[in-house]
């Protein structure tokens, strides 16, 4: 195989053998498509006359500190009318923040992620004036004039002003450079089974090489480029099936399959999500796609045999459940013809003493 998969595990078989690590909730209820501000129980942090907090997930290690390059997910809404007007986990790509830095529209949600971990996802509440002002704005995002904002936010993770420069500064190859070390990182947190902090640097490392960045390589850069990106969203993938997010999994294999349509390894973990999801069909022809492009690859052989062996299953128990409903009506049919024939003999006795009855009378008349 090429080296975009080489640099995922070993095989397809050491990725059964991962145990998920669970990740500690703090009393919530995210809505399940982002269209609406979770709700969420926790206690409200105080982090500024006009900015509070409310963790939903709690994070781990340090907090940034400022000039610190952080790497975050969020969605946003106006808080009156909860209309949502941003969403970086639709667009699967992370935004980079630059604390001490950042636009004056963005203060309010600073002042929120210098008080989170890695990992951290919260609930940010901010007052007008620290967001879009008295005027709000009327282009993109569309924020209405003196707007209380509500955030959801994620820190992916976050560079120290000491270990680099902001991504913006930096030459191409210090970016994929940049990126690599993150991959790399996230490797060594996925062999140890450490899947949510995986995670995390692989989304930091693909923050570096965001759409803008790719749409400028050509050549060797962008073959350099997609050689750390691609394996960065396949591994993310094999974490989100692990952890039974199998929707979001099938979307990271769709951002590879559009660069490589003919990589096997993300038609093999689209085609595992989709059989999780019960799309027979299209799993097994991501299967066979997979398989004509790695032929020896005994996992993609092992879950063709999988899907046949569950549709073999469950060919006879719908054949039994048939046999059952068509043999109740044969007993039943046949208990029906056995009434009617009782039915008939007596019908016939009746009618045969009754006329013996009738003949005796005449008789004795």
């Amino acid at each position: 195989m090429d080296e975009s998969l080489e640099n995922q595990t070993q095989t397809h078989d050491q990725e059964d053998e991962i145990v998920t690590e669970g990740s500690a909730v703090v009393h919530s209820e995210p809505s399940q498509d982002g269209s609406v501000p979770p709700k969420v129980d926790s206690e409200a942090e105080v982090l500024d006359e006009k900015v509070s907090k409310q963790i939903i997930k709690e994070g781990h290690g340090s907090k940034p500190s400022k000039y610190s390059t952080c790497f975050l997910h969020y969605r946003a809404w106006t808080k009156n009318s909860q209309h949502k007007f941003e969403d970086t986990w639709q667009e699967q790509q992370p935004i980079e923040l630059v604390l001490g830095k950042e636009k004056k529209e963005l203060a309010g949600l600073a002042i929120g992620v210098s008080s989170m971990k890695s990992g951290e996802r919260a609930l940010v509440h901010v007052g007008w004036e620290l967001a879009y002002g008295k005027e709000g704005n009327f282009s993109f995002p569309n924020v209405p004039p003196m707007a209380d904002l509500l955030y959801e936010v994620e820190v992916i993770g976050f560079d120290e002003t000491k270990e680099g420069k902001a991504r913006s500064d930096m030459t191409v190859e210090e970016r994929i450079g940049a990126a690599d070390r993150r991959k790399m990182d996230g490797n060594s947190l996925f062999k140890e089974e450490k899947l949510e902090e995986a995670m995390q640097q692989y989304e930091m490392a693909i923050a570096y090489m965001g759409d803008d960045f790719m749409f400028q390589l050509y050549g060797k850069y962008q073959d350099m480029a997609l050689a750390v990106k691609n394996p960065c969203h396949l591994n993310i993938a094999a974490c989100l099936i692990k952890l039974k997010r199998y929707d979001e999994a099938i979307g990271h294999c769709n951002i590879v399959l559009t660069e490589e349509e003919k990589n096997p390894k993300a038609l093999f973990r689209r085609g595992k999500a989709k059989a999780e999801l019960g799309q027979m069909d299209s799993a097994r022809d991501d299967f066979r796609k997979a398989q004509k492009y790695a032929p020896d690859d005994k996992a993609i052989r092992r879950e063709l045999r999988a899907l046949a062996e569950q549709e073999k299953a469950l060919y006879q128990k719908q054949k039994e459940m048939y046999k059952g409903i068509f043999k109740g009506k044969e007993e039943g049919g046949a208990k029906a013809m056995s009434r009617n024939w009782l039915i008939l003999l007596w019908q016939w006795l009746v009618s045969l003493f009754s006329r013996i009855f009738r003949r005796h009378r005449v008789k004795a008349d």
